[in-house]
């Protein structure tokens, strides 16, 4: 590898670079917001306890067998596949002609939101079943079980789950180049056929998406330090601690 290459590769493209680097950064943030609420919400309805009434157990297992369908299709195919047959087969099929960018949001959006279901299930199941019994003893429904008292935990719990699914993102959007989104594996082999320099200019691409990888990951775990809350503290309301000293009589 020739440095004089790469600086000289990085001064004449990196427009094409910055702009490869911000689409990606774009589709993985918008993707995993969007992701996260449907994941969210399906792990949520998939652990709601069956009622008694007929009607409400049957409509509530038909929607647990199409989220069941839905989440293992998009863990079970890659995202290259999901990519090519929702931007051309939406085309073909429905005669939707989806722009590619709102495409690859799209097609972001909802393998991350299977992965999600997934995790923020886990994370509901990993509650203690004695804080359900207590919120119910209160008189607490299942939803403000969830807002009150479950969510803000599994919140905690899954936040180094959600990061990591942000980071398989950033580096998942290289595969979206094949409906032509301009992301930074896309910028970067238009660079690499411009010069025919395919280590040098890949080399700069890894760099990027290293920077980019390790950057969120810095900032997940300063979240996680600030919701962890500091290690040493006292407790509201503690009794004040009294000291005995023994005195001599004189």
């Amino acid at each position: 590898m020739s440095f004089e290459w790469v600086v000289s590769i990085v001064s004449d493209n990196w427009p094409m670079f910055l702009r490869g680097a911000g689409i990606t950064l774009l589709i993985s943030i918008i993707g995993t917001i969007i992701g996260s609420v449907i994941g969210l919400l399906a792990g949520v309805i998939r652990t709601i306890p069956l009622p008694e009434r007929a009607a409400k157990r049957i409509l509530l297992k038909v929607v647990n067998i199409i989220l069941s369908v839905y989440i293992e299709f998009f863990r079970g195919t890659p995202m290259i596949v999901q990519a090519m047959v929702i931007y051309y087969g939406s085309m073909l099929a429905f005669n939707i002609d989806m722009n590619a960018l709102v495409a690859a949001v799209f097609i972001v959006s909802i393998n991350t939101g299977a992965y999600m279901a997934e995790i923020v299930r886990g994370g509901v199941i990993s509650i203690e079943k004695g804080q359900f019994e207590a919120a119910q003893a209160i008189g607490m429904n299942h939803i403000q079980t969830m807002l009150h008292v479950v969510l803000p935990q599994v919140i905690r719990n899954i936040l180094p789950a959600t990061g990591n699914q942000f980071i398989i993102n950033i580096k998942d959007t290289s595969v979206l180049n094949v409906i032509s989104v301009s992301e930074l594996f896309f910028q970067t082999k238009s660079i690499a056929g411009n010069n025919f320099r395919y280590f040098e200019s890949f080399f700069v691409a890894c760099v990027l998406y290293f920077v980019m990888t390790y950057t969120v990951t810095l900032i997940l775990r300063y979240f996680e330090r600030k919701l962890d809350g500091p290690e040493n503290y006292s407790m509201i309301g503690q009794p004040a601690q009294v000291t005995l000293t023994n005195t001599k009589e004189s």
